[in-house]
């Protein structure tokens, strides 16, 4: 035998772990989703965000009112003009969430070996001995030995700040709990979470449906992330609900799987979604932890093979307070990417951290890291393989720019597309280079008024990893001649140089529908 053969196939190169990391106009293909809130909604502080990497914001309605929001959106959208970064808006629903409600807002400390009663209550006081909660149906959910979780932000695995509750006894409509740990709740909200027990309150909540139909529509939401997806029946539900909105009938629907009872009807839901969040938070307590990353493999998988976006939650909790994550966290994040997960979602980090923008570019640095040693070329097989034959005509396209931009290295693909569509499926194959999504509007009309589409689908792609939009030019209809064509390439092809992803000589791979044909080309660049 050779002696060679024994050696380890090396995969990556020590020498590449001391090359210094280049900047460059993509910092990283896999996107980062922001939460705004009390320490970055000021027009400058979301305008470096921007610039660090945030691709989509997210508001999360589980607190503060429609007006606090409407202004950090209206900063939002200055910013965006400032920084010609486009950037997309992702509405959070509050879902059936648990609450302790406490009016007063007096933080309540608990003592280790205590008891302390939850009651449905909500006129009573908030204190050490008692917590009134949003819920009428506890009493009847729980029984004794079984463990509940309250704290301000589910778990960051700091347990000064949550604490854990043994049932003890259950008492007309109030549950007895004993205290596992010492804690102290500080704020006017705190989360209440069972382990797999089922909670009967409506996925989309009367509260929810108002703020869509109030701030949704009026902002023109890109994504909605359903909180506590638990059946494919709550993302049909809530399609059904906005598509009645009229105008958020194209709103994406990302569903977020926080408990076992959606990990249970995974596959349903993905069929029936725009793409999944991984709320590992609370998924961390109502699986055992050891399983958390096993759900996190086998979930990516499934999103990456049906084409639809996966979003990855909880990565550098510590930057909340800190200028770095630890060597856990910083591995965590390469491993998501590793895994195939299209976006990054930051919650308290950019919310009420100290380091909003660190974060954003450090969880950027990491991410373009991973992404250099990312398997393409086993992803690639893997996924043509999953698909099968025959495959459709517009899968085969895909997939053949993406084959064709490796063989010849290719420093861009540019996709026009009108729907987004082709651009998703060729990003499904996770191509090594960026895709230059070109979206050509489309003029359509309702009979009273002619409008465009193009800006939902060119925002939608911003979640998508490395898939990167432009909206070209609604003067130019697409469908006219191959000249206007040219003239769309050229100003991809120009926005491309200007960013610092083509270069002279390079090659460049072009996928477009001539009349009922569609085309790949391959072009070489002259000086």
């Amino acid at each position: 035998m050779h002696s060679g053969h024994i050696l380890l196939e090396e995969p990556i190169r020590m020498s590449s772990i001391l090359e210094s990391s280049k900047q460059s106009f993509f910092p990283a293909m896999t996107k980062i989703v922001g939460t705004l809130g009390s320490k970055s909604r000021s027009v400058e502080v979301i305008s470096s965000c921007l610039k660090a990497g945030m691709s989509v914001a997210r508001f999360d309605f589980s607190w503060g009112d429609i007006d606090y929001h409407q202004g950090t959106l209206e900063n939002l959208k200055l910013a965006v003009k400032s920084t010609k970064k486009l950037c997309a808006v992702m509405l959070d629903t509050v879902g059936p969430e648990l609450q302790v409600v406490n009016k007063s807002e007096h933080s309540i400390s608990l003592e280790a070996d205590a008891f302390v009663v939850l009651t449905p209550d909500q006129n009573q006081e908030a204190s050490s001995q008692l917590l009134p909660i949003n819920f009428g149906g506890l009493a009847k959910a729980v029984k004794p030995g079984d463990t509940i979780f309250i704290g301000r932000y589910l778990f960051t695995g700091s347990e000064t700040t949550s604490v854990s509750l043994e049932v003890s006894e259950v008492k007309g409509d109030d549950v007895v709990c004993m205290i596992k740990n010492s804690a102290t709740l500080s704020g006017s909200l705190f989360t209440l979470h069972m382990s797999q027990i089922r909670v009967d309150l409506p996925t989309l909540t009367d509260a929810d449906k108002e703020v869509l139909s109030t701030w949704g529509v009026r902002n023109n939401i890109d994504f909605l992330s359903l909180s506590c997806t638990r059946h494919a029946e709550d993302v049909r539900h809530a399609r059904e609900f906005l598509s009645k909105l009229g105008d958020l009938s194209q709103t994406q629907i990302f569903a977020k799987i926080e408990n076992v009872e959606g990990l249970n009807n995974f596959d349903e839901i993905l069929q029936e979604s725009d793409g999944i969040i991984l709320s590992r938070g609370n998924l961390g307590i109502d699986l055992p932890p050891e399983k958390v990353f096993l759900f996190q493999k086998a979930a990516l998988y499934k999103c990456n093979m049906a084409g639809k976006a996966a979003v990855v939650t909880r990565v550098v909790d510590s930057m909340t307070d800190n200028l770095r994550p630890t060597r856990a966290e910083a591995t965590d994040v390469a491993n998501a990417v590793l895994d195939g997960s299209d976006a990054i979602l930051l919650g308290a980090e950019t919310l009420r951290g100290l380091y909003p923008v660190e974060t954003i570019s450090m969880v950027g640095k990491i991410c373009a890291e991973a992404e250099k040693v990312y398997n393409q070329d086993l992803y690639f097989k893997k996924t043509v393989k999953f698909v099968g034959e025959p495959m459709t005509h517009l899968e085969s396209i895909a997939s053949s720019a993406v084959r064709a931009a490796v063989k010849v290295k290719a420093s861009v693909i540019i996709v026009f597309t009108s729907s987004g569509r082709a651009a998703r499926l060729i990003a499904k194959y996770k191509p090594s280079m960026p895709v230059l999504s070109v979206v050509i509007p489309r003029l359509k009309t309702n009979q009273l008024r002619w409008s465009f589409t193009g800006a939902f689908e060119a925002r939608q792609s911003l979640i998508v990893r490395g898939l990167f939009p432009m909206l070209a030019d609604p003067r130019h209809p697409a469908e006219s001649t191959s000249a206007t064509n040219e003239s769309v390439l050229k100003v991809a092809l120009d926005y491309g140089k200007v960013s610092g992803v083509i270069k002279s000589h390079d090659r460049v791979v072009i996928c477009q529908k001539l009349g009922d044909a569609s085309v790949i080309k391959i072009i070489e660049l002259e000086d």
